[in-house]
């Protein structure tokens, strides 16, 4: 059983390092990729739900206002995360959005009545110093670096999704809190979709289904799946492969070679990120 979990928690780290690459390969708007990635996301995930004949039902009004807001903050964070990629490339992307434990080791404290502790707030400016390496030029007409900032909106917003399902974990299935997330977001974007002029070509519709449904409900299936069998700080250090493997994957499909500099942090933010898990578990 042990063994099946390594092996979907590895499979579900896969797939999310290809989600970067959907940016590049998909000829719309920044808007218009989320949009499309959260609709047929969450019809993937109702399906799944459904025929396992799981209710979707939330009892409680506060979890319904939470998962409403994880909607809207989920799709900023997405969006932010594509834009980023489209700005600049998949290493950047990819190392900004794993820089989001730098942002959730000051919030949970404020939002949990939690104490500060020292070794995570040096672990937080060492993941500061690997984004701020990664920088060419501080300059907002540097696109490089106005993609840095895109994606450090994304860490952002992620690290605040996070803490709202740390808040949901107690009352709801991580299958149900992503269904419903995934619906908000969708139905927040929908008033911005119909604002953008964009006519999705057969080949974009497709690798529109394949981001929401292999990378991003199937991916997180097997995730969840993964935690039956796994501890959670294991599935962490895991998941901080992330970057890894969506570098690797740029390079080896869309010919995006990373600079020494893009290296450097990623090295410095995922070893952070890995040894922070190690000394908590």
């Amino acid at each position: 059983m042990k063994k099946r979990g390594i092996l979907a928690v590895n499979l579900a780290v896969l797939l999310f390092g290809l989600a970067g690459l959907f940016a590049k390969w998909i000829r719309l708007p920044a808007i218009a990729i989320t949009f499309g990635r959260v609709l047929f996301s969450s019809l993937a995930l109702g399906l799944y739900l459904l025929l396992r004949r799981q209710s979707v039902r939330v009892a409680r009004p506060g979890d319904r206002l939470l998962l409403a807001a994880a909607g809207g903050i989920l799709a900023l964070h997405w969006w932010a995360f594509l834009q980023s990629i489209q700005l600049s490339s998949v290493a950047i992307g990819t190392i900004t959005f794993s820089s989001f434990p730098l942002f959730v080791t000051f919030l949970e404290p404020l939002l949990f009545r939690q104490k500060l502790e020292r070794r995570n707030v040096f672990i937080a400016l060492l993941i500061l110093l690997g984004v701020l390496i990664t920088v060419p030029e501080f300059s907002l007409d540097n696109h490089v670096f106005f993609g840095i900032l895109i994606g450090m909106l994304s860490a952002l917003a992620y690290a605040v999704l996070t803490l709202i399902n740390k808040k949901l974990a107690g009352s709801l299935s991580g299958t149900v809190t992503a269904f419903w997330e995934q619906a908000s977001a969708a139905l927040v974007l929908l008033p911005l979709m119909l604002t953008v002029q964009v006519r999705p070509t057969l080949p974009d519709l497709t690798l529109l289904l394949g981001l929401g449904v292999i990378t991003t409900a199937l991916a997180h299936t097997l995730f969840i799946s993964s935690l039956k069998t796994l501890p959670a700080q294991l599935a962490g250090v895991c998941s901080s492969l992330e970057t890894v493997y969506g570098i690797l994957f740029a390079l080896l499909l869309l010919g995006e070679i990373p600079t020494l500099r893009e290296i450097l942090g990623a090295v410095i933010i995922v070893g952070a990120v890995i040894a922070a898990q190690l000394r908590a578990k």
